[in-house]
Parts: structure tokens; sequence; C-alpha cells
């Protein structure tokens, strides 16, 4: 039970962040990129940013409450779901987060 709470926990850290992120609170990046973005993109850079974090901690939110129903009910269905459901939420999460990157930041690196 506690795994599931850790995990919950986590996901809901991830959807904090990126809301800080969405509103404009772009410090919480990495230095080189907010030194990249020019003035006038901090928000739409945040707004990119913060909706690639966001997704990625809805997905671990509902990777954890169907592993927890898998858990309860014996069946290994909702289990692969939540690993199917992380997988898809990562990786868009991160193509959200890359396509921002690459768009405002002139690149990932």
């Amino acid at each position: 039970m506690a795994t599931f709470i850790i995990t919950v926990l986590v996901g809901a850290l991830c959807v904090g962040l990126g809301v800080s992120i969405m509103k404009g609170n772009i410090e919480l990046l990495h230095s080189y990129h907010r030194h990249r973005v020019s003035e006038d993109d901090r928000l739409p850079f945040g707004r990119i940013m913060g909706i690639g974090t966001i997704i990625i901690g809805v997905a671990v939110i509902l990777m954890s409450v169907l592993s927890a129903i898998a858990v309860y009910t014996e069946n290994n269905l909702f289990s692969s779901l939540g690993m199917v459901v992380m997988a898809i939420g990562t990786v868009a999460g991160l193509t959200v987060s890359i396509i921002g990157l690459i768009k405002y930041n002139k690149g990932i690196f």
C-alpha cells in the first residue's frame, strides 16, 4: 500500500511542478534552457514544458491506481494496462517537452 501512495505523491508532485511551470515559473527548469529562451517566449515556453510535465505526472498517477486495482482484484490485466499508460504518457510528455525545447530553445542541447 505504501508503494502506491508514494507513486501517487510523486505523480502529484510532477503535476504540481507542471502547473507551476505552466504559470511562467521556468526557474524550475535547467538554467541552460532559461537563458536561451527570449523574454517574449518565456510564457509560451513555460506552458508547453508544463504541459509535458503534467502529462507525465498524470501517467504516473494512473499507473499507480491501475497497479493498486491489479493487486486488490488479483487481475494482472490492470497492471499491464498501467504499464502501457505509463509508457504512452512518458513518451507523450517527453515529445511535448522536446517540441517546446526545439521551438523556443532552438534545440535540445
